[in-house]
């Protein structure tokens, strides 16, 4: 772990906070997951009658109720076993709720009002409560009944149309980056919230949604549509719309990544690459002097730079280029695993399974005295029911069998 993670004695800014997460697959997982490394209590509710959270059978390496995928996001939880179609359940749910400090849903829009999880519906229960609800299109609005999901949104807000070679298919990003996004807006807004309601008592709702998420990260591509008669368009070798060179470039074996953001880059990189001895030398030609000029310049400077860039391998370019100019390889998902600075950064970390025995993993990108400790494993479905009935709310063996009896509890 990173030099100032992780220190005895020390928990997580979030330790002594309770949230109850309605949540399944990816995007809210995600959110709580990061909540749990930085020390909150997140005790899972699924529902024993459809097998949990349907992340314990995504595919590869599942089986038996769980998974890797499942694994990946449920880290650090508990799970609790409750069907919330039933009144008992329902009365158990809101005994959690007088007990905790935040309610998380990643339901349809439409779905938190209906099914009692705002705080409109919790507050006579626990006015401190803050509800959180990550949906894909929000709760108003035409559709916030409808599910949505990351490559849908990734279409809906554009993302497709500047996403790959000129003149290819629409293309999305390899990862879920709306879901984690979402995931990572969710979690600031309910912390926001929690910060709040420690000083005033009082609760809110916090609804986001991944389409808002989605677009909302358009940003200066926003401003520049919305504000301008700019057009965006896809750029090849996933070039920058303006800035150049910030681009892919071949090399002898491979492929690596140059941003010039700065003038000075522009400058090292120029001078870097004129040692090579070609003419006409880059660092003096008046056509690329300036961000402004390069841009204008565009066909004429890239090519130049193609060619010199196919001199050397890609380690060669980046040991030249190391703290120079901003430049990286374009590795596999198994070599950015092993990236030495990866490896410092302490992201992998290793958790005992009691069935796939130690499972690697990476960490919450968020590094702080006492993060990134929740490294217990995903919770078998209802793992801890009896444990948080008992000992939570104080029930007794015989109320435990009782709500068991009736199909409260699994």
């Amino acid at each position: 772990m990173p030099e100032n993670a992780g220190l005895p004695g020390r928990r997580g800014p979030l330790h002594g906070i309770r949230i109850l997460a309605i949540s399944q697959f990816g995007a809210g997982p995600f959110a709580t997951l990061n909540l749990a490394d930085l020390g909150a209590e997140v005790i899972k509710i699924e529902d024993p009658a459809v097998g949990g959270d349907v992340a314990r059978s995504v595919p590869p390496g599942a089986g038996d109720g769980d998974s890797l995928y499942f694994q990946a996001f449920n880290r650090g939880k508990k799970s609790i076993a409750i069907d919330l179609r039933k009144p008992e359940g329902v009365s158990v749910f809101h005994r959690l709720v007088e007990k905790s400090d935040a309610v998380f849903n990643n339901l349809r829009g439409d779905l938190p009002d209906r099914l009692g999880l705002t705080y409109e519906r919790l507050r006579h229960l626990n006015p401190a409560i803050v509800t959180c609800s990550l949906s894909g299109f929000g709760r108003t609005g035409p559709r916030a009944a409808e599910p949505g999901y990351d490559a849908v949104m990734q279409g809906l807000a554009g993302y497709m149309s500047i996403t790959g070679e000129p003149g290819a298919p629409p293309g999305k990003a390899g990862v879920s980056i709306i879901d984690f996004a979402g995931g990572y807006a969710a979690a600031l807004g309910l912390v926001a919230a929690l910060l709040e309601a420690k000083s005033t008592g009082v609760g809110r709702d916090v609804d986001v949604s991944l389409l808002d998420t989605a677009v909302s990260m358009l940003s200066y591509f926003a401003s520049w549509q919305l504000n301008s008669d700019w057009q965006p368009s896809r750029a090849a070798d996933s070039a920058h719309q303006t800035l150049v060179p910030a681009q892919n470039f071949r090399t002898s074996d491979g492929w690596i990544v140059i941003f010039c953001a700065k003038e000075h880059f522009w400058r090292s990189l120029a001078e870097l690459l004129d040692m090579s001895g070609e003419a006409p030398e880059l660092a003096n030609d008046e056509r690329f002097a300036t961000f402004a000029d390069r841009h204008k310049n565009r066909d004429a400077l890239i090519p130049i730079l193609s060619d010199r860039l196919l001199l050397k391998t890609t380690q060669e370019w980046l040991e030249l280029f190391r703290g120079v100019v901003p430049s990286g390889p374009v590795n596999t998902i198994e070599q950015a695993l092993d990236d030495e600075q990866v490896r410092a950064r302490g992201l992998v970390v290793d958790v005992e399974h009691p069935v796939y025995g130690t499972i690697r993993q990476v960490a919450s990108s968020i590094v702080t005295e006492g993060s990134n400790q929740a490294l217990t494993p995903g919770p078998a479905l209802g793992e801890h029911t009896d444990e948080l009935l008992s000992g939570l709310l104080s029930l007794s063996e015989a109320e435990i069998r009782r709500l068991r009896d009736q199909g409260a509890i699994g």
